[in-house]
């Protein structure tokens, strides 16, 4: 029998619900369900479940991100909803926190209420198949 996955879920930590539920409707993320274990919300297509935890311990990579087609535009929009771009030390970040990448892909980070790092990615225009 093959063996056939579906749609892809995305699942976040959070030690309060309410002010992840609150962040991520500033974002303009929509929240499907609330229960007293996690805040389901849509990302495009992905479900996205932010799970109650107890004590844990935040990791300083990326644990989502979305693709944008203006960067720039985005992040003064999450600017004004008080988001803050994270900076990082060796990554030659332009004022607004936004790293292009070898390949013209502009890249910025952020952290949600309980410090996991989310992006924003506004991938560089790809020529057309030769």
């Amino acid at each position: 029998m093959p063996l056939t996955l579906k749609q892809g879920v995305c699942f976040l930590p959070s030690r309060n619900l309410e002010r992840s539920r609150e962040f991520f409707q500033a974002l303009g993320v929509t929240v499907e369900e609330m229960t007293p274990f996690a805040c389901v919300m849509r990302a495009g297509s992905t479900m996205v479940r932010v799970t109650l935890v107890g004590a844990f311990q935040p990791q300083q990579f990326t644990a989502f991100g979305w693709e944008v087609d203006d960067i720039a535009a985005t992040l003064a929009g999450l600017s004004e909803r008080g988001v803050v771009a994270l900076h990082y030390e060796g990554i030659a970040q332009d004022p607004s926190g936004v790293w292009t990448t070898p390949d013209g892909s502009k890249i910025a980070w952020f952290n949600d209420p309980d410090g996991n790092v989310l992006s924003l990615t506004q991938f560089a225009a790809r020529p057309p198949d030769m």
